[in-house]
């Protein structure tokens, strides 16, 4: 009975000891940092420098992140300095200066149609849910 007993003992003593060491480490102050905010940059396919009026030209962007974090959305924002023109995601109607769109993928086409015998220059500034926000540049030399 008394093996028995500090069998017990020995064994009552060993399940304090881990519950007080897990108590203990897991403490208020080590809280898990959980990341959700990351930056991000830009790649953009070559575009031409010389546009005519009426024409279309194609601008393939993509988003690239440097972690991942699900719920993060992305939006786009441009506005026209010089010359005239639309831009437009696909098919979409195009777009107007300075407000803001919410992306729907990270890797995408704009088209930009000129509508001007003089060079255009056009910002556009994409976004994401935390605050980061990077800036592209164009400009088109009129070839007419």
């Amino acid at each position: 009975m008394i093996a028995i007993f500090n069998k017990f003992k020995t064994g009552l003593l060993l399940l304090i000891l881990s519950t007080s060491f897990t108590l203990v480490s897991c403490s208020k102050d080590d809280e898990l940092d959980i990341q959700n905010d990351f930056p991000f940059e830009i790649n953009v396919m070559p575009v031409p420098k010389d546009i005519v009026n009426g024409q279309t030209i194609e601008i393939r962007i993509a988003i690239q992140r440097t972690g991942n974090y699900h719920h993060t959305q992305y939006y786009l924002r441009y506005f026209q300095f010089d010359g005239q023109g639309t831009l437009r995601y696909y098919d979409d109607n195009p777009y107007l200066p300075n407000d803001l769109y919410p992306l729907a993928k990270e890797q995408f086409r704009l088209y930009y149609t000129s509508t001007s015998t003089v060079s255009q220059t056009f910002d556009v500034w994409i976004s994401d849910s935390f605050g980061n926000e990077k800036q592209i540049s164009f400009q088109f030399n009129n070839s007419n």
